[in-house]
C-alpha cells in the first residue's frame, strides 16, 4: 500500500471508529446503517459530490455548507452529520469513501455479519444468492451478506471473496490453469 493510501486509511479508521462508538453509545447504530449505505450510493452516483469532497479549491466553509445541506436533505443521523461536519472543518472529507467502507464493516461486525464479494458471469437470481449465502454462512459461522457484481469475462462460475479467503471456480481461471499446464509440458 502506498504511503498516502495508508495515511488516508488511518484517518478514515479513526473517524469511523469514533462515529461507530458514539452511535453505539447513543444506541443509534441501526439508524446510521441505512445512512451509510445511502451516502455510499450517493457518492458512487454523483460526480459533483465526489468533486466537493476532493476539491482543494473549495474552502472549508463551502465544504461544510455542502455537507450540511446534503446531511439535511438525506436526513442523516446527528452522530454521522456531526462527524462529517468535523471532517469538513479539518479538511478530511477526501477520506469519505474509506470512512463509509470501514463504518459499514464495523457495523456488520457488531451485528455478527460478514460480507462476501461475489463476482459471476451472469447476475445471480434471488434463489441463487440466498442459497450461496446459506452455504457460506455454514462455512464461516456468521450471517453472510452478498455483494454481487457481474463480470462477463469469467465465462461461467463464481469468484467468492470472504475476508481474506478467495474461492475461484470461474471457467476463465480453469482455462488459465490449463494454459499454464500446457506451456510447462510443451
Amino acid at each position: 500500500m502506498s504511503e498516502p493510501a495508508s495515511i488516508s486509511s488511518g484517518i478514515a479508521a479513526r473517524y469511523a471508529t469514533a462515529i461507530f462508538e458514539l452511535a453505539k453509545e447513543a444506541k443509534s447504530l441501526a439508524k446510521i446503517e441505512p445512512n451509510v449505505t445511502d451516502l455510499a450510493a450517493a457518492l458512487a452516483e454523483s460526480d459533483d459530490l465526489r468533486a466537493v469532497i476532493s476539491s482543494p479549491l473549495l474552502s472549508r466553509d463551502d465544504q461544510e455548507n455542502a455537507i450540511a445541506a446534503l446531511a439535511a436533505k438525506m436526513g442523516l443521523e446527528p452522530v454521522l452529520r456531526d462527524g462529517l461536519a468535523l471532517m469538513a472543518q479539518k479538511r478530511r472529507l477526501f477520506v469519505l469513501p474509506q470512512l463509509l467502507d470501514q463504518l459499514a464493516a464495523l457495523i456488520a461486525e457488531d451485528k455478527g455479519e460478514v460480507t462476501a464479494e461475489v463476482t459471476s458471469a451472469k447476475a445471480l437470481t434471488k434463489t441463487q444468492a440466498d442459497k450461496l449465502a446459506k452455504t457460506l454462512a455454514a462455512r464461516v459461522g456468521k450471517d453472510v451478506k452478498i455483494n454481487a457484481t457481474v463480470d462477463e469475462d469469467l465465462i461461467g462460475g463464481l469468484v467468492v471473496k470472504v475476508g481474506s479467503k478467495m474461492i475461484d471456480t470461474s471457467i476463465r481461471s480453469k482455462l488459465n490453469s490449463l494454459q499454464n499446464a500446457m506451456k510447462e509440458v510443451g
